[in-house]
């Protein structure tokens, strides 16, 4: 059962990311220049984007894979090219239509079924593969889990994630960002120490045929993210 946190937080994502932030993510996720500091984010995007990919067969020919919280649809095309059928969603239908259109320039779009929604639907139905890059980073540890939860037991392969690495800075930048107004701030980045998220992932009685496997810290100037592979145990 989703907490009152988790869809307070889902709802604040959506509108954030679909009328706040979607034309600087447009920008963003283009090959338009950008400030150094977003130059970095790009960059950290491209290289977390890369080490997802290599945790997932170079030929996914016939295989389901879902990309919860496809955001523009980068990943997205880069799996449909690898022969997966993929299903993309986001909450923001506005980065979704964006989406779709960069598909069609990529000729890509044949293999990919582009929704807007929760990643958590079940209406979705069965994947091999998940992948949640950067999308649950949002959400506090114990929600993440129990998001993880959910998708593997409508997995038959692996789920890749990311979340974002409890460091000094991280830590700081979440404690400032708590003093300001809500109406003043974007959605806060929830910091969780590997250790920790271990540790919950190893108790939930859901993920108990499920074990951790691969995984790449990316840091790269401002951006600062950890990929985790969940398999089959």
């Amino acid at each position: 059962m989703e907490s009152a946190a988790y869809l307070e937080r889902r709802s604040q994502l959506e509108q954030y990311f679909d009328r706040t932030a979607a034309k600087a993510w447009e920008h963003l996720t283009s090959d338009a220049p950008v400030s150094r500091i977003r130059a970095t984010v790009r960059a950290g995007r491209d290289r977390m984007r890369q080490a997802i990919l290599d945790m997932l067969p170079l030929d996914l020919s016939g295989r389901r894979v879902l990309d919860a919280g496809c955001g523009t649809g980068a990943l997205a095309t880069a799996l449909s090219a690898r022969g997966a059928r993929v299903t993309a969603i986001d909450l923001s239908p506005t980065l979704v239509e964006l989406a779709r259109q960069r598909a069609v320039t990529d000729e890509e779009v044949g293999s990919i079924e582009f929704l807007s929604g929760d990643m958590t639907d079940p209406m979705l139905g069965w994947f091999d593969h998940v992948v949640a890059m950067d999308s649950l980073i949002h959400y506090e540890p114990a929600d993440v889990v129990r998001v993880l939860s959910g998708l593997a037991a409508r997995t038959r392969r692996s789920l890749v994630f990311t979340f974002a690495p409890r460091t000094p800075l991280l830590t700081l930048m979440h404690a400032i960002g708590r003093a300001f107004p809500r109406s003043d701030r974007a959605p806060l980045i929830a910091p969780v120490a590997e250790r920790q998220l271990r540790t919950l992932l190893t108790r939930e009685p859901a993920l108990a045929r499920w074990r951790t496997a691969r995984h790449a810290l990316i840091s790269q100037g401002f951006y600062k993210s950890h990929a985790m592979e969940l398999a089959q145990a």
